[in-house]
């Protein structure tokens, strides 16, 4: 393995870790606001962002990232509607469109991405090992 591999494999494990890093700090932003309503009767609440990645060229190092693509607003699912008549959001008939955040899924979505990260995190140790036993062998 040459020094060009070793530092490859450091830049595409970190590249990694900054896309699910990325992706936590949405997925948090989505459960933070699972409760946020609209604030004049009939208005819309809070949307839930997704985001989405691509791979990358790095022309100088030759090898392919992971970037994020871009952060979006999910417009597949619908808002819930909730009866509560005296809430400031509600429409005539006494509805509130509540936020389409289904926390379960977020909680899973970010169990993944910690896994994602922790496995990048546990390919930058193993190459930082690595390092460290070939300066050892050179003394």
């Amino acid at each position: 393995m040459s020094s060009n591999d070793i530092l490859n494999a450091m830049t595409i494990s970190a590249n990694g870790m900054r896309a699910q890093g990325a992706r936590i700090r949405v997925i948090s932003e989505n459960i933070a606001n699972a409760g946020t309503t609209g604030l004049t009767a009939g208005s819309d609440p809070y949307a839930r962002q997704t985001i989405s990645f691509k791979n990358e060229l790095d022309r100088e190092l030759g090898i392919r990232l992971v970037e994020v693509d871009k952060i979006g607003v999910d417009r597949k699912s619908d808002f819930k509607l909730k009866y509560n008549p005296d809430h400031p959001a509600a429409n005539e008939g006494g509805y509130v469109k509540m936020p389409n955040v289904n926390t379960m899924i977020e909680m899973m979505d970010v169990k993944e991405a910690q896994r994602s990260y922790e496995a990048n995190l546990g390919m930058i140790e193993q190459t930082r090992a690595m390092i460290s036993r070939t300066i050892d062998l050179l003394r």
